[in-house]
């Protein structure tokens, strides 16, 4: 349980330091060397459109990952009224926990709640994903897995020009980094240019994490699963798609896609089914 905390914290703080240096290397690196090229007109060139655009995919990320955080799961032991000593039985492997015992629920011990349609707790956001902030997890994903390809691509086109090398092989890549690795101990490299270098791999790899993970969520919500069900092999009701789509997104979904906004409508439609 101790490492899980310490992982509640690290977690975090390593993906705000991952974002702290994407946005310095695009604003101050990438897209000033972008305007260097002087066929292009000031007004339509590379470095507004691709500022422009990094800023509205960076936007989106870090708006939905503070409405993760701030949507928090409702604690349904609070509404329940529980006194301090009440414990309940998870009624899927028996064991107790404090808060309530309904289905589809489930106790998180990080947490310490009980929240509705659980899914898991994501410890880059040191918080659980239910029902309230599952919409801004996903949309948190896909804008995440965006930058991240957005400046992988920056920083290839930075490192071609740099170096004078081209990425029209698909194997120029796949060997950029150990032939890179050996330039920079014989002293050819910067260590610079090596920071660039290995920055592309990581978001190669953080792009493609997120990307999976967010159509992983999408397929089980268009199945009106979750993990934790999944997991512990529930079995849910079926249900048409678009429901189970209307459910998490709401009738504000391509709102959603634009902007970070609050899922809201579950919320009254919850307090209207009260």
């Amino acid at each position: 349980m101790l490492v899980l905390r310490l992982l509640n914290v690290v977690a975090p703080a390593y993906f705000l330091c991952i974002s702290l240096v994407t946005f310095v290397l695009q604003m101050f690196l990438f897209i000033p060397s972008m305007f260097r090229d002087p066929s292009t007109t000031s007004l339509f060139s590379p470095a507004l459109l691709h500022g422009a655009l990094f800023l509205f995919l960076s936007a989106n990320a870090m708006g939905n990952y503070v409405l993760v955080i701030q949507s928090s799961p409702e604690d349904l032991g609070k509404d329940l009224n529980l006194g301090k000593g009440a414990e309940v039985v998870d009624w899927l492997d028996g064991s107790r926990s404090p808060g309530s015992a309904l289905p589809s629920t489930h106790f998180c011990r990080l947490c310490a709640r009980v929240t509705q349609r659980h899914d898991h707790h994501c410890f880059f956001t040191g918080n659980c994903i239910g029902s309230r902030n599952m919409r801004n997890f996903i949309m948190f994903c896909l804008y995440t897995s965006l930058a991240c390809l957005d400046s992988l691509v920056a920083g290839m086109v930075y490192i071609s020009a740099t170096l004078s090398m081209s990425f029209a092989d698909p194997l120029a890549f796949l060997t950029l980094l150990p032939h890179s690795i050996s330039q920079f101990f014989s002293g050819a490299l910067l260590s610079s240019e090596m920071f660039v270098i290995l920055m592309l791999y990581l978001w190669l790899g953080i792009g493609l994490a997120c990307a999976g993970f967010c159509c992983h969520q999408m397929l089980l919500i268009l199945r009106g699963q979750t993990r934790y069900q999944v997991r512990k092999g529930m079995v849910v009701r079926a249900r048409p798609w678009r429901e189970n789509l209307q459910e998490v997104f709401g009738r504000r979904w391509l709102l959603g896609l634009l902007i970070p906004v609050q899922n809201v409508e579950s919320d009254c439609r919850r307090q209207k089914g009260k």
